[in-house]
């Protein structure tokens, strides 16, 4: 297995099972990697030069090239694991399927309490909903196949891609002359160098839906979105689960009491929480992990059945001969201008190997941006990209634009306005009324500058938001937008019209005042 000592780059299997590209290799699976990676396939003889040669299948590199296709380019693109990348994979859509399956448990649970629903009594069945995960995702998987994209014309390359010089790319013992090339190859969760750590064969985004059995105890490194997605999704399905991270608050982005909210949920799901805490080692006992730590200055641990580790990822970077093509990297990834050009002009990058943004949406909008200034000579811009987005959740964590923070540190000056979920009559109904929109203005005027959303809907809510930013739409458009009732989208109408509450001139309060008294 290609891995150092401070990174995981490719899943695992468990003891004594060879390496796999899935597990387990049930017929869900077998569907899976007969469209993603295909055992007998043969690459194609390639062309004597491509307009545009697409190195990661993940969603910027699938983007790129069906874009360079539909427009003509003789295209060719190159995926050395699974095509579909981390989204269809490890990370959006087996995240998402199985977050769905634990708010059913989760439901079925507290359905009797809080809505008179018919009593449940039991555990359920992890495995099951396992399965349903893989069924899904090998149904999905149709969309990024191997053959949907020769479909396309695209010329697919399994295989390690490595540059061999600033024009071209080696693959399976093939060379791929190229006019413009396109970086997608993604990041990779990485490992804490933490004595014991790598002995104790952790679980990451990569290998934590491979398994099949609910550990009784879970432990999670790591406060962000994935470490706070799956703790709370575990803990839901029955696990104990302790969160360790050295922040303190989850999400240390967010704001403090956007953070709180969702802290409230996880506790009340069972997740018991080590903030500021430093890891000092880990130690293997049997089929037992025994999870050492710093804490309020005092030195303790948990034992655990598993370990999560959501600690940060690492630019996939290795093995890409980039020094052939004259291309700088650092730790954080492939450097680029901001028309995600590298340091050859030939070549750009997209997604998580060199954006901050580590979204599938942002590797989407990326990868268009670039089809433009790569092939046509585009002018567009990375740094105009308005990039929501959310931590899937219960309640969701959503965020669009500029915090408070970002503005005061840019000399902006600006106006919050924040309505809590409680006003809002359908959250209420839903007894899902804990959370708030948040919208910052700039000062004098309607313009949004930034939103913060906490919502059991966050991320449906949001992109309403993401587009005044992108469109100029002011806050007294969306004020004078009909909304429907009642639905928790409702909340951004509400935060509008508290804005054009708060603009009243003296002279029209004193209008209403006499119109008040007149019709008392």
């Amino acid at each position: 297995m290609n891995r150092s000592s401070a990174t995981l780059s490719v899943p695992r299997t468990e003891p004594g099972r060879p390496e796999a590209l899935v597990w387990p290799l049930d017929e869900h699976n077998l569907k899976l990697l007969g469209n993603v990676h295909p055992p007998e396939y043969m690459n194609p003889p390639p062309q004597d030069r491509y307009h545009l040669v697409v190195i990661g299948a993940g969603p910027g590199g699938l983007v790129t090239a069906a874009a360079g296709a539909a427009l003509g380019a003789k295209v060719a693109l190159i995926e050395r694991h699974l095509m579909g990348g981390d989204c269809l994979n490890v990370g959006c859509v087996p995240s998402k399927a199985i977050i769905r399956a634990a708010r059913a448990w989760h439901e079925a649970r507290t359905g009797a309490a809080v809505y008179g629903a018919p009593p449940v009594a039991g555990a359920g069945d992890f495995a099951a909903a396992m399965r349903r995960m893989r069924r899904l995702r090998g149904e999905m998987s149709r969309a990024d196949s191997v053959w949907r994209y020769r479909e396309m014309g695209i010329d697919v390359f399994l295989g390690e891609g490595r540059f061999a010089g600033p024009e071209a790319v080696e693959v399976g013992g093939a060379r791929l002359v190229f006019r413009r090339a396109v970086i997608a190859t993604g990041a990779r969760a990485a490992l804490p160098p933490v004595p014991g750590l790598d002995e104790a064969e952790p679980l990451t985004n990569e290998t934590i839906f491979w398994i099949e059995e609910l550990p009784r105890r879970l432990v999670v490194i790591g406060g962000g979105s994935i470490g706070c997605e799956m703790a709370q999704t575990f803990a839901r399905f029955g696990s104990e689960v302790t969160l360790i991270h050295r922040d303190s608050q989850v999400l240390p982005r967010e704001d403090r009491d956007a953070a709180a909210v969702l802290q409230a949920s996880m506790r009340r799901d069972g997740v018991e929480f080590r903030h500021g805490a430093s890891l000092l080692a880990v130690e293997r006992r049997g089929n037992e992990r025994i999870v050492r730590y710093e804490h309020e200055g005092r030195a303790t641990s948990v034992t655990a059945d598993q370990i999560l580790v959501a600690a940060g990822r690492v630019p996939n970077v290795e093995g890409l001969q980039l020094e052939r093509a004259g291309i700088a990297h650092d730790a954080r990834g492939i450097k680029v201008d901001d028309r995600l050009r590298t340091a050859n002009p030939r070549v750009y990058a997209v997604g998580d190997v060199c954006s901050r943004y580590q979204f599938t949406h942002a590797a989407d909008a990326q990868a268009r941006l670039v089809v433009a200034n790569a092939l046509f000579f585009g002018r567009g811009r990375a740094s105009r990209l308005v990039v929501p987005w959310c931590t899937y959740t219960n309640p969701e964590v959503a965020h669009v634009g500029l915090y408070e923070r970002d503005a005061n540190e840019a000399g902006i000056a600006v106006e919050t306005i924040t309505v809590p979920l409680e006003d809002l009559d359908r959250a209420v109904l839903d007894g899902a009324n804990e959370g708030f929109v948040r919208l910052h203005l700039k000062k004098g005027t309607d313009r949004l500058l930034g939103a913060t959303l906490v919502a059991e809907h966050a991320g449906d809510m949001i992109g309403e938001l993401a587009l005044a930013i992108t469109a100029a739409v002011g806050l007294g458009r969306i004020a004078a937008t009909i909304h429907p009732y009642p639905t928790q989208g409702e909340i951004v109408r509400k935060a509008a019209d508290a804005w054009r509450r708060a603009k009243l001139t003296p002279a029209a309060k004193s209008l209403v005042g006499i119109f008040q008294w007149i019709f008392r």
